[in-house]
């Protein structure tokens, strides 16, 4: 369900005026690799993937498969493969739980109508797509039900999957774990984790930094809006510029939020 290539952005620059959000951002993220992004309070993580996915105005390179996707809107980088989830959920709580990946797979325009009456698409294509996604999640038993009899970590895996759903090669999470308990956080951890090893690319943001440490093949820091670190978790947690941007603290224990 994933198209090839390594996700790579180069000199990825955010300005906001005279604030300079993201400076020369470099990062890889390998097919299949499970990456993840940390950093202080104010750091630029959601800028980066605004901007990567088109909702913050940048410069440099963003490349996907080796394709330059920056140049392109934000719903024509989802047709190149970029994907994302959003911190606020935004369900659709009248839609099960198969309903509301359903949606995700819609790809209208103005002549859709005059497609889906030529070559409609069967029921069955659409279930069996949506089954897919949600077998990946692990939320199978779940299609039915609706969003408001779920788990905070049931919804926060339907969220995933509808991002799923557009058969991303690149998948950015911002802050999925936000919310759930050190157990339920460890439950979508190993979710996503074979969600990486069935071949999509995932750069993961959140606060919950022991989740990151623990997860995560490779590790990127920005402070500032600058890169400072890449690596092992063992190599950032003893990195002297990663310790000096929590101020001293324990990255076991440090929250880095937005």
């Amino acid at each position: 369900m994933t198209r090839p290539g390594a996700f790579r952005t180069e000199d990825l620059t955010v300005r906001y005026g005279g604030v300079l959000a993201l400076d020369s951002v470099s990062i890889t993220v390998e097919p299949g690799e499970f990456a993840g992004l940390i950093g202080p309070n104010g750091a630029g993580k959601t800028t980066f993937i605004d901007s990567v996915t088109g909702y913050a105005k940048a410069s440099g390179k963003v490349e996907l498969g080796g394709i330059d996707v920056l140049p392109l809107a934000a719903h024509a980088r989802v047709a190149a493969g970029v994907s994302r989830t959003f911190q606020s959920l935004e369900l659709f709580e009248d839609l099960t739980v198969a309903e509301n990946v359903l949606v995700s797979t819609e790809n209208a325009r103005w002549w859709s109508p005059i497609v889906e009456f030529v070559r409609p698409r069967t029921s069955t294509m659409l279930s069996s797509a949506v089954e897919e996604v949600l077998d990946l999640v692990g939320l199978t038993a779940h299609l039915d039900a609706y969003p408001p009899d779920l788990s905070l970590g049931e919804r926060k895996l339907v969220s995933v999957a509808r991002a799923l759903a557009t058969e991303p090669a690149l998948l950015l999470l911002d802050e999925p774990a936000a919310g759930l308990d050190s157990d339920a956080s460890l439950v979508l951890g190993r979710q996503l984790q074979s969600i990486a090893e069935r071949g999509v690319s995932i750069l993961l943001v959140d606060h919950d930094l022991s989740l990151i440490l623990d997860v995560c093949e490779r590790i990127n820091v920005l402070d500032f809006g600058r890169l400072i670190a890449s690596g092992t978790a063992d190599e950032v947690r003893n990195d002297p510029a990663v310790v000096a941007a929590y101020l001293g603290e324990d990255i076991d224990t440090a929250e880095a939020v937005r």
